[in-house]
């Protein structure tokens, strides 16, 4: 498991093989759930699958791209990160702390 940010604003990823392909699982704030699930194929459209009312998707596109990019594979990641009545600063800092985790993933 790979973890960014402190708080309310860390957030974490698992990763699991399938073969050549990656899944992951993306969690954090005050409570994870399953917000959306983005599928990437190298060399091809992006699939999301957004939940009503949830923008997880786009960090979980962020997520997904990154590791299509550097593995050269399909590559699955579903999610969620939930912080009650996130603010823009808040959703700045989880945002961020994703970014950092797709860099080390």
């Amino acid at each position: 498991m790979i973890t960014s940010g402190e708080g309310k604003y860390k957030v974490w990823i698992k990763k699991c093989n399938i073969g050549d392909d990656r899944v992951f699982m993306l969690g954090g704030g005050e409570k994870s759930h399953i917000g959306g699930v983005v599928i990437c194929e190298p060399d091809k459209k992006t699939n999301i699958i957004r939940l009503d009312n949830h923008y997880d998707y786009v960090v979980l596109k962020l997520i997904a791209e990154e590791a299509s990019k550097k593995y050269n594979t399909k590559v699955v990641v579903a999610g969620g990160i939930h912080i009650d009545n996130a603010t823009e600063e808040d959703i700045d800092k989880i945002v961020e702390n994703c970014r950092r985790i797709a860099k080390c993933i």
